[in-house]
């Protein structure tokens, strides 16, 4: 009998706190940059007990994605960036310091073809609620859905990659394309709406595929984990990169299907009504978004424009009217009004009378809003690389009930190694040295 058959479940959370809306849940996640594991910090932050499994002496790539810092010389200079020459230990990206929070590390060599191996990672199926996982190539693994589904009927599995797993179809051949951000952008449709139509396709910064997707896949893994409460069935949650990034393209393909049309991009201008543009301001760049009558009324009257000239209807609501004479005559005055004022000056009159608009704003301007910081946007826990605390983004959404928490800073790699194996699976301190001599766990 193998060691996964006789395990018992040790109810969770057996080592992280108890709190908020997910305490209870243990996930597994076997993923790497970036959407498998913002997936499950998502759910950490909520509380559930996330086991982070990476391959020893090497980790997540996440650890060392530019820039790497480390730790200065001074309290003046508490951090510096780190270069080639500092030993791996002793740096750390500053993405996996704001993503790799409240994780459990398990340095463990995922190979389910070594007997050991197979043993750890199906006691650890045994015992957690989800699975999430990017390799795309589990089968070399010699992992199956079926195999897991036997180990644990409640499981739920997540997927993450480019292009879908073949058992929910498609083209074989495309689901087993490796995939990033960028592609899943490039090929969902997304990164051909960005940017300006004289201009080549744009990409949409700070990897926002890859959070979309694990958006998706938070939303997917706990409506299966709802139902395999109530039903004692996990199942499978396939969520493909591109497919995340065309279900955000709203009336595009409704668009093509009933009139024919492929969207262009259009820059920062929304096409189908106005004001809704990026505008130049006298030191800088202010949006102004103004949909539908009212709203279009208000902005026009804030900023002088007479609206029985230019009225909603033949300025400002419809793509036609946008383009018309009188659309193109109120643009020039809005864009005359806006050069006349500093961003902030022409901000907050439009603010003042209920006119939605907004600066693009930098990350100095947010770390010292007032408004950011009122929000509790910012909050601290010591990095347990580099043993310092650090300033990271905090929650969103806000609950009033179930608060997010973080109880602790990314983890070093392998940090929970021995704990991970001891409370949950049972191995003894021998045992696991035995494991950690043949460089299966470190």
């Amino acid at each position: 009998m193998e060691r996964w058959q006789s395990v018992e479940r040790v109810p969770a959370p057996a080592i992280v706190p108890a709190y908020g809306g997910l305490s209870g849940m243990r996930v597994l996640m076997t993923g790497s940059v970036v959407a498998a594991p913002f997936a499950a910090s998502i759910m950490a932050e909520h509380g559930a007990e996330v086991i982070h499994v990476e391959r020893p002496k090497i980790g997540d790539a996440f650890r060392g994605q530019a820039p790497v810092i480390t730790n200065g010389t001074d309290e003046k200079t508490p951090f510096m960036l780190a270069g080639p020459e500092v030993a791996s230990d002793q740096k750390v990206s500053t993405g996996w310091v704001q993503e790799g929070r409240n994780k459990l590390s398990l340095a463990l060599e995922l190979n389910l073809n070594i007997p050991e191996s197979r043993d750890i990672f199906l006691s650890l199926i045994k015992n957690c609620d989800v699975w999430l996982e990017n390799m795309v190539w589990i089968e070399k693994l010699g992992i199956t859905e079926s195999m897991l589904f036997e180990v644990n009927p409640k499981l739920i599995i997540g997927h993450i990659s480019g292009f879908g797993r073949p058992q929910f179809g498609g083209v074989p051949e495309e689901c087993d394309r490796p995939s990033y951000d960028a592609i899943g952008q490039a090929e969902g449709g997304w990164m051909h709406l960005n940017g300006y139509p004289d201009r080549p396709p744009s990409l949409g910064a700070m990897f926002v595929n890859d959070y979309i997707s694990a958006m998706f896949c938070v939303s997917g893994v706990l409506v299966a984990y709802i139902n395999a409460q109530k039903t004692g069935k996990g199942q499978a949650v396939d969520v493909s990169q591109s497919e995340c990034a065309s279900k955000c393209l709203g009336d595009t393909f409704v668009n093509y299907f009933t009139l024919g049309m492929v969207k262009e991009r259009a820059g920062n201008k929304i096409p189908i009504f106005q004001p809704a543009n990026l505008f130049k301001t006298k030191d800088a760049y202010l949006f102004i978004g103004a949909y539908g009558p009212a709203v279009y009324t208000r902005a026009l009257k804030a900023m002088g424009i007479d609206t029985n000239i230019y009225s909603h209807e033949k300025a400002g609501g419809s793509r036609e009217a946008i383009n018309s004479e009188l659309g193109l005559e109120v643009n020039q005055l809005i864009e005359k009004w806006m050069l006349e004022r500093t961003s902030e000056e022409a901000a907050n009159h439009l603010k003042s009378l209920k006119v939605p608009c907004g600066i693009p704003r930098t990350a100095e301007e947010l770390a010292n809003s007032e408004h950011y910081q009122k929000r509790g946007n910012w909050i601290q826990y010591e990095d347990q690389t580099l043993q310092k605390t650090v300033t990271a983004y905090g929650f969103a959404p806000k609950m009033s009930g179930t608060k997010q928490q973080v109880w602790r800073g990314g983890p070093r790699l392998g940090q929970d190694t021995d704990t991970i194996l001891s409370k949950i699976i049972g191995y003894s301190e021998a045992e696991i040295a035995e494991l950690k001599d043949k460089g299966i766990v470190a």
